[in-house]
């Protein structure tokens, strides 16, 4: 039986942070990010983004736009994946989306505005600074490097969304009020979280429930591990019937609505007001709170229900159903791989291994910056205070600007997820690149730290992006007369 002890263990930890992502980030995260990414794909017509994400955008609207777009996304990777993909299948340019990916959960408001508060400004403005530059410079590369391939996307998406007339005013309207959905159910400000009223219901149990709970899944708050709540619980029990309503009401939502589509989106909003609350276990009671976000959310989805009955067509409402059950189809099954993996390897990996590894602003010690930021993925609330924590294990600033670089993009749920839209070879690649160029900031802002004069380490920088963009004026030269062949040739992803 000992010999099964290690292994169980590991499923155990894993099982274990697949609940606690499910009954913490799902709902209030991924359930509007796919609604958005699916509204964009149905409702928004493709010059629409093509005008300032496409490939044929000037690269000074293009690349600023995508950071722009992502800095006031206080999200995490992994509610960014679905965004991209809309974005990307919509008929943005793979540069600019690219940069978007990576630019959003690396340097957004949130991020930044929490790594000032509990680590430092500087480390604050130095992921901004060199999250744009290398993000803008990432998203460059990927063009270049796989333009033929961008080039036959941008046709098939002409192909495909040739025949959608212009955006309406009332899917515009429709499209803002999911995105105030998702910021009212992420954002951590004083408005959304204060509570405004309290009651108490006299609901005996819940709290020897809650502790059945914390022995079934415990964890380590020190070690960014969450735990799953009663409402957690009944959050994810709310999820399945989701999925089994959804699987029938929304698989053949294109034919025409049924009685499970409505159970289906019925359930959704019940889930999603259940996830806004707070929910307070007592002995005897169970005390619950209205906070700012439980009103913002049920104003969100009140008006979603009036835009959607007043301006949008059944047949649009169909399409955007369609569209955002096909990207939960696509991603959702890889986010579980993904989230149960980290679990696992996360107990592999020792907190005295951090100060061997990462005490000194070495290359090595900045790969093993980004390495940790693959296996260890936290969301954005939780990785700054982990990155506090790496901090005082002796990790340098160096190679912990490194992590906090890599740690939102280089996920492991986030690397399946990506493939899966973009192809396997264009997802490594850009993979390796921000794993180099995380590594490179961690290096360059490690010796500013360890008090190299500030003019030259800027000087180093601008060396290397002045490299950088001379080798890509060369490339694009030397591919410019491959354009009249570009429809003949295969993809590369």
């Amino acid at each position: 039986m000992q010999l099964l002890d290690a292994p169980l263990a590991l499923i155990r930890a894993g099982l274990g942070n697949l609940a606690a992502y499910l009954a913490a980030h799902v709902l209030l995260c991924l359930v509007p990010a796919f609604a958005i990414a699916g509204a964009m794909t149905a409702l928004i017509p493709k010059e629409s983004v093509t005008q300032f994400l496409g490939r044929k955008a000037p690269k000074y609207v293009s690349y600023p736009a995508a950071a722009l777009a992502g800095s006031v996304l206080a999200v995490c990777s992994c509610t960014i994946v679905p965004l991209f993909a809309g974005i990307y299948k919509k008929g943005a340019g793979i540069g600019p989306a690219m940069t978007f990916l990576f630019f959003a959960p690396a340097a957004n408001i949130l991020a930044l505005v929490y790594t000032g508060g509990v680590i430092g400004p500087d480390l604050a403005f130095a992921r901004l600074f060199l999250s744009l530059a290398f993000g803008i410079g990432i998203g460059m590369i990927m063009a270049l490097i796989f333009r033929r391939s961008d080039v036959l996307h941008d046709q098939q998406t002409e192909d495909a969304f040739a025949n959608r007339a212009g955006m309406k005013r009332g899917a515009l309207v429709f499209l803002i009020l999911l995105v105030a959905l998702l910021l009212s159910g992420t954002l951590k400000i004083g408005l959304l979280t204060n509570t405004y009223a309290e009651l108490s219901l006299p609901i005996a149990g819940l709290d020897r429930f809650q502790e059945t709970l914390s022995q079934l899944v415990p964890f380590d708050p020190s070690r960014g591990e969450e735990g799953v709540t009663a409402q957690g619980a009944v959050l994810i029990a709310l999820l399945l019937l989701i999925a089994l309503s959804a699987w029938r009401g929304l698989d053949n939502v294109l034919e025409g609505f049924n009685a499970w589509t409505w159970v289906a989106l019925t359930l959704v909003a019940l889930t999603l007001l259940v996830a806004a609350l707070g929910v307070d276990p007592g002995t005897g009671e169970v005390a619950l709170r209205l906070t700012g976000k439980s009103v913002g959310v049920v104003l969100a989805l009140a008006a979603l229900w009036g835009v959607a009955r007043r301006h949008l067509t059944a047949h649009e409402l169909r399409d955007w159903m369609w569209e955002s059950w096909r990207f939960v189809k696509q991603i959702f099954p890889l986010l579980i791989v993904g989230v149960f993996g980290v679990g696992v390897i996360r107990q592999l990996i020792r907190p005295e291994w951090i100060e061997a590894l990462a005490g000194r602003n070495t290359l090595v010690g900045n790969l093993a910056g980004v390495a940790f930021g693959v296996f260890m993925y936290f969301p954005t609330l939780v990785e700054v205070p982990i990155a506090k924590m790496f901090l005082s294990l002796g990790m340098h600033r160096g190679p912990l600007l490194a992590y906090l670089m890599a740690d939102p993009e280089l996920s492991l749920q986030s690397i399946l997820i990506v493939s899966a839209i973009i192809g396997k070879l264009k997802s490594w690649t850009y993979v390796a690149w921000v794993a180099l160029f995380s590594t490179l900031a961690g290096l360059l802002y490690g010796l500013w730290v360890d008090g190299v004069n500030g003019w030259l380490i800027l000087g180093y920088l601008a060396a290397l992006l002045a490299v950088l963009a001379a080798g890509l004026w060369l490339a694009s030269r030397r591919n410019g007369r491959q354009l009249a062949s570009l429809p003949r040739a295969s993809s590369h992803g």
